[in-house]
């Protein structure tokens, strides 16, 4: 149920049944010689998506451009930065609770959003306390990232052990190449497993991880592991939703 393909009506109805919303949030940034600049945003999109299938769920528009700075040596790559993200999720939650929603689920594609977007709930949480006090609407956000969960670690395990990585991953790929397979890329990776490490800014991150990796051998990815990787996922997902949404 994509918001954007409703009607105000269609959303009125909804609100009677259900107060719960997910919200697709990824990054429109540099994934390595063959992963696409849109793979975060195409991930949380795409399973964000199936997962409000599954639950009966209405599903906000992607936030597609995260909190990517330390990708801006990489053509291509785009960045807000942490207080601008901050503000534009405050923007989507309080707009939408506006007219009843009182559920965010944030299906998020980019760890590197994750420090702004737990930031922004607090804010939200400290703007409508302040406003309303003791009357505050009963407003609550949830996270998940959607590769962080038992499913689908188990999964990047057995089809690539030692070499799923942690930035432009054979998994995540994998994701984009089921969900866009007239766009799949091909390269050679030297080394055939990136390095793994931390950095700094942007000009240290190009530095250490030339090409755009870390710690992962994306030309493993498969079009046929993205789909059972997006299913594992939808599954834990779905499930996690369902008990957000139920909580008292």
């Amino acid at each position: 149920m994509l918001l954007h393909l409703h009607t105000w009506a269609e959303v009125e109805a909804y609100l009677k049944e259900s107060k719960g919303i997910i919200m697709p949030i990824g990054s429109t940034e540099q994934h390595g010689p063959n992963g696409l600049i849109g793979t975060d945003a195409i991930c949380a999109e795409v399973i964000g998506k199936r997962v409000g299938e599954a639950a009966g769920a209405m599903v906000g528009p992607t936030i597609a451009v995260g909190m990517a700075v330390h990708h801006m040596e990489f053509p291509g790559s785009m960045t807000l930065r942490p207080s601008t993200l901050i503000a534009v999720i405050r923007d989507y939650v309080l707009s939408l609770a506006e007219h009843g929603f009182e559920r965010f689920f944030f299906v998020n594609g980019h760890g590197g959003n994750v420090a702004s977007i737990r930031a922004a709930f607090y804010e939200i949480y400290a703007e409508i306390r302040a406003q309303k006090g003791g009357n505050a609407p009963d407003l609550r956000c949830a996270l998940s990232n959607w590769w962080e969960n038992d499913a689908v670690g188990r999964l990047s395990k057995e089809l690539y052990p030692g070499a799923e990585g942690s930035h432009a991953t054979p998994s995540e790929v994998s994701v984009t190449q089921f969900a866009y397979p007239e766009a799949i890329k091909t390269a050679v990776m030297s080394p055939q497993v990136a390095p793994s490490g931390s950095f700094n800014d942007a000009r240290d991150f190009r530095r250490r991880y030339p090409d755009g990796r870390i710690g992962s051998d994306p030309s493993l990815a498969r079009p046929e592991h993205g789909q059972r990787i997006m299913e594992a996922a939808v599954g834990a997902l779905t499930e996690q939703y369902r008990k957000f949404v139920s909580e008292a």
